[in-house]
C-alpha cells in the first residue's frame, strides 16, 4: 500500500467507523482506525499516515486535542475533522489549527470527496517541497540540495534539511542551487535565518550553482560574501581543504 494512501480514521461511533472504513477502502486507501483519541493518537504516532480523520465530540480526549496532539508529532499530517452542524465555532478553531478541512454529519459523498482532494492535494505539494531540499553527505561536507522555488513555505523543509546537515558533524556545510532554483524575498529571509544559525554554532560555509545576480543579493543581505561563492559543490569542498 502506498503510505499516501494510508488514513486513520478516529470516532467513537461504531456504525459511522464502519461507514467511513467501507467508502475508503472503495476510494482505494488503507484504513486504520481507532475508536477514541487516546488510542488514535497511539496509533498515528506508530504508523504516521499522511491523513487523519477524526470526529470532534469524542469522551475523553476530543477532535481538537487529538488535531493538537497530532500536529505536534508531525505538522504536515493532514487532518479532516467531523462536526456536526451547528458546530461551526468548533469547526474554525480545528481550521485555526491547521485543520485541512472539516466536514459535517451526517457525512455525503461528495462532501467527502472534496474534502479528499484537497487533503491528497496538499500531501503531494507537501512530497514536491521535501525533494526540492535534500541532503547529501560527502564525508567532508554535508550539502543542502535547493531545486524549484524557495519561498516562505519551504521554512519548515529547510529547517527539517538544517538539522539533518548539522546532525552529519562535517567541518562544511555547502549550500547548493541547482539551475531550476528561484528565490524570493520570503526564501531569502528564511535562508539569512538558517545562515545565522549555522554561523552562530560555529559552521563552516559555502555557497554553490548561484546565478550572478542572486551572488549580489546574498552579498547584500550578508548570506554570504564573496570568497563563499563557489560554481560547484566540488569546489567548495575543494577550496576548504587545507592546504
Amino acid at each position: 500500500m502506498d503510505k499516501d494512501r494510508m488514513v486513520l480514521l478516529i470516532d467513537d461511533e461504531k456504525p459511522t467507523l464502519n461507514m467511513f472504513r467501507l467508502m475508503l477502502g472503495v476510494y482505494g486507501y488503507g484504513v486504520l482506525t481507532a475508536e477514541d483519541g487516546e488510542e488514535g493518537v497511539e496509533i498515528f504516532a506508530a504508523n504516521r499516515p499522511p491523513l487523519v480523520i477524526t470526529d470532534i465530540k469524542m469522551p475523553g480526549l476530543n477532535g481538537i486535542e487529538v488535531l493538537k496532539r497530532i500536529k505536534a508529532l508531525d505538522h504536515r499530517t493532514e487532518v479532516i475533522v467531523i462536526t456536526g452542524h451547528g458546530d461551526m465555532d468548533l469547526a474554525i478553531e480545528a481550521l485555526n489549527l491547521d485543520a485541512t478541512d472539516f466536514i459535517n454529519k451526517p457525512v455525503h459523498r461528495h462532501a467527502l470527496e472534496q474534502a479528499l482532494q484537497r487533503a491528497q492535494a496538499r500531501i503531494a505539494l507537501a512530497r514536491n517541497r521535501e525533494r526540492e531540499i535534500s541532503v547529501q553527505d560527502l564525508g567532508q561536507a554535508a550539502v543542502i540540495r535547493f531545486q524549484g522555488n524557495v519561498t516562505s513555505h519551504c521554512e519548515p523543509f529547510l529547517q527539517e534539511a538544517y538539522a539533518k546537515a548539522v546532525a552529519l558533524n562535517r567541518p562544511l556545510l555547502v549550500l547548493h542551487f541547482e539551475d531550476s532554483a528561484s528565490i524570493n524575498g520570503a526564501g531569502i529571509s528564511c535562508l539569512t535565518q538558517l545562515v545565522g544559525q549555522a554561523r552562530a554554532a560555529g559552521i563552516r560555509l559555502a555557497v554553490s550553482g548561484l546565478s550572478g545576480n542572486f551572488r549580489q543579493v546574498f552579498e547584500a543581505v550578508g548570506i554570504a560574501g564573496p570568497s563563499d561563492f563557489h560554481e560547484g559543490v566540488e569546489a567548495a569542498v575543494a577550496a576548504a581543504r587545507p592546504s
